[in-house]
């Protein structure tokens, strides 16, 4: 019998980050720079736990650490030379000195705001030059490219002509309100950065760490690796899981496509269509409820919605994208004669759940604390305390021989663990300081610390190109909230759609997918959504469903020709160039791209009112307009998948293929008329199709 395939990453959290390769450096400055990132995390955990700081403090610290371990780390693992090396050290000490200059003129800064001295000047100089430097090593020049013209447009945008001009501002003036203010560096994304984002990024590293990967790859294979071009299925799955508790689709590609591009590629798959698999999937997690890469809860807060409202709002568009996914990988493992992986070689999906079933429960726990109005900060820390307190814990109890006293010992630390919810924070902090004590002393307790340790470095340096991107796209927001250009945009969108709303979606849609290219998931809906969510909003679009159009196309971003972030990242892998990935791709990201459409004609599909005037939802009821949405929706991009494809049950002929694509298209266009011809012309394709198969000699399909 051949042996099971596992997935196991020798080096797990290991993963190669956006621009820079993995790990942190050899000899000294790599231990330096390793015990540098503990530190960052320790800082960020005590922060959320405790909050005494004051917010604007909280913020320069964490830029200062962002750009002290970025520069470090270039230094250690990019630079050639000891004076290269050097000088990144040194633009790392000068930019943590920002953070400490805040911190320790905090009060004076508040006191001279508009008076600020030239050493305040000085450094506020340096803050932004230091982040755009750091923000362009990490993640290339898009992001850089897109803050310059905003920095640019602010020094010298009142030589404009027409509504594009402003009245001038002087350099002491942008110079405050980038480097100092609450709405330059310092503003909204850093905020969500240093709240949310870093705790769900060490949550990750810790979940990670713990075998959470490898419990979604298991269950992965043995659920879906026998289906019909298995392997990519698996894929599919697997990185679904991963994507959205990670805070970037992109670090996920490179940590999940290692092990999924090589074997759809073994398995027969084209090595362009297994990256796009890997990146559509990776992407899509993004979308994915409960999580939705830490999106999920800033959203919420941004709109000041309940939690639930955004999740429930995500579930059945996020569905839909996958199950195209999923369509599409079994056509086109039809059309090529694809069979699924053997089931002898595939791992128990329930012997992996009954082995690892219990990091299933910090997720649970993130979850209901979240349903149950809790903060995302206090929950997502109290989820990672969680993780500490399993990972710990394991070590202890299988030093404890009888079994009744293993599972007395898990009741009580459960019931310890538990207690926080009405005693406080501080109970946890105590249950967890226990366990460290016992596992320095006991057999196999220190591979435990050594798990915890590394977690909390390996979280901070994954943070980094989140935390750098939201730092740079502080100067697009402060820019936007200095000039108005903002409401300039909004005016334009508005005017165009008083007369065709479909035009300023296309609008809207192509300002996000501009300004999404190479920008991470959380920074890339904080741009889209200060700019183009108020516009659809004043069209009379439902406000949640404004954001999450907007965030839907930012995702995409990262999909799309030519830039398309994570094809790229997928393409050393798959051994194929990212562009041709990057079509693979939107091509099976079809329905990411028309969700968003058919969501702001029919709301209730992303279960929202529907607009006045709805036949069915005011004839039959809100269900029923529900379930046509939805159906509609679904033969639309089943219909699109079979036209990209060119298969069914045998290869479809050119004819064919663009009466399914009609098909499609009448089915999204608003209209009771349409919809019916839609459903009428797509069933009498399927059957003229499966009809044609039965006379003809049939193809080889795989079983």
């Amino acid at each position: 019998m051949s042996q099971p395939i596992h997935s196991h990453d020798p080096h797990p959290g290991e993963e190669k980050i956006e621009g820079l390769p993995p790990g942190f450096g050899e000899g000294l400055p790599g231990r330096i720079a390793f015990w540098i990132a503990f530190t960052f995390s320790l800082f960020q955990l005590w922060v959320a736990a405790y909050g005494t700081l004051a917010s604007q403090i909280v913020r320069a610290m964490h830029v200062g650490f962002v750009l002290l371990l970025g520069f470090i780390l270039i230094g250690n693992l990019l630079t050639k030379s000891r004076a290269g090396q050097t000088f990144y050290w040194v633009l790392g000490l000068l930019g943590f000195g920002t953070g400490l200059y805040n911190w320790v003129f905090y009060k004076d800064l508040i006191m001279r705001s508009n008076f600020l001295t030239t050493p305040d000047l000085i450094v506020g100089g340096l803050l932004i030059a230091l982040v755009f430097w750091l923000a362009r090593r990490l993640m290339g020049w898009p992001l850089a490219i897109i803050a310059g013209v905003f920095l640019a447009y602010c020094a010298w945008g009142q030589h404009l002509p027409g509504l594009f001009g402003h009245r001038g501002y002087d350099w002491e003036l942008l110079i405050e309100h980038f480097g100092f203010g609450t709405e330059g560096i310092y503003g909204s994304p850093v905020y969500v950065s240093s709240a949310y984002i870093f705790i769900f990024v060490v949550f990750a590293a810790f979940l990670e760490r713990a075998g959470m990967l490898d419990l979604f790859n298991d269950v992965a294979l043995g659920l879906v690796g026998h289906w019909r071009g298995g392997a990519a299925q698996v894929c599919t799955l697997s990185s679904a899981l991963m994507g959205t508790i990670s805070g970037s689709g992109v670090a996920n590609v490179v940590a999940s496509g290692q092990f999924t591009i090589p074997l759809m590629k073994k398995s027969g798959f084209r090595p362009a269509f297994a990256g796009g698999i890997e990146a559509t999937a990776s992407m899509g997690g993004q979308i994915l409820p409960p999580v939705m890469g830490a999106v999920a809860f800033i959203m919420a807060e941004t709109l000041n919605l309940p939690y639930g409202d955004v999740v429930r709002a995500a579930i059945v568009p996020a569905l839909l994208y996958f199950g195209v996914c999923f369509w599409s990988v079994y056509l086109e493992s039809g059309k090529h004669g694809l069979l699924g992986l053997s089931k002898d070689q595939l791992p128990s999906p329930w012997q992996a759940l009954k082995k690892q079933w219990m990091l299933l429960i910090p997720l649970g726990s993130l979850v209901f604390m979240l349903f149950a109005n809790y903060t995302p900060i206090f929950a997502g820390s109290m989820a990672l305390a969680l993780v500490v307190v399993l990972i710990l814990g394991t070590a202890i109890a299988a030093t404890i021989g009888p079994v009744a006293f293993r599972f007395a010992f898990w009741v009580a630390l459960g019931i310890a663990s538990a207690a926080f919810l009405n005693y406080g924070v501080n109970l946890l902090m105590i249950v967890i300081a226990v366990l460290l004590a016992v596992c320095v002393v006991v057999k196999g307790g220190r591979e435990a610390l050594v798990i915890v340790r590394d977690s909390l470095a390996q979280g901070a340096r994954n943070a980094l190109p989140v935390a750098a991107a939201c730092a740079i796209v502080g100067i697009v927001i402060g820019t936007l909230t200095l000039t108005g250009i903002a409401s300039t945009f909004i005016g334009a969108v508005i005017r165009i759609g008083e007369n065709n709303l479909f035009l300023s979606l296309v609008l809207v849609m192509i300002t996000c997918l501009i300004l999404g290219m190479g920008i991470p998931t959380i920074p890339n809906y904080i741009i889209t959504s200060s700019l183009a969510g108020p516009a659809l909003e004043q069209l009379g679009v439902p406000l949640l469903v404004s954001h999450m159009f907007v965030f839907y196309f930012g995702i995409m971003a990262d999909l799309t020709p030519p830039v398309a972030l994570a094809c790229f990242a997928a393409a050393p892998m798959a051994k194929v160039s990212g562009l041709r990935i990057s079509i693979d791709a939107t091509k099976l990201a079809v329905a990411g791209f028309v969700m968003p459409f058919i969501a702001v004609y029919s709301p209730v599909l992303m279960l929202q009112d529907p607009y006045p005037g709805s036949f069915l939802a005011e004839n039959v009821g809100y269900w029923a307009e529900f379930l046509w949405t939805v159906a509609q929706a679904a033969f639309a991009v089943g219909l699109w998948g079979i036209a990209v494809v060119g298969f069914l049950v045998v290869r479809a002929a050119l004819w064919e293929r663009a009466v399914a694509l009609a098909a499609g298209i009448l089915l999204v266009t608003p209209g009771m008329e349409t919809d019916l011809a839609g459903f009428a012309l797509g069933i009498a394709f399927v059957a003229q199709h499966i009809m044609r198969h039965r006379r003809g000699p049939a193809s080889p399909v795989a079983a």
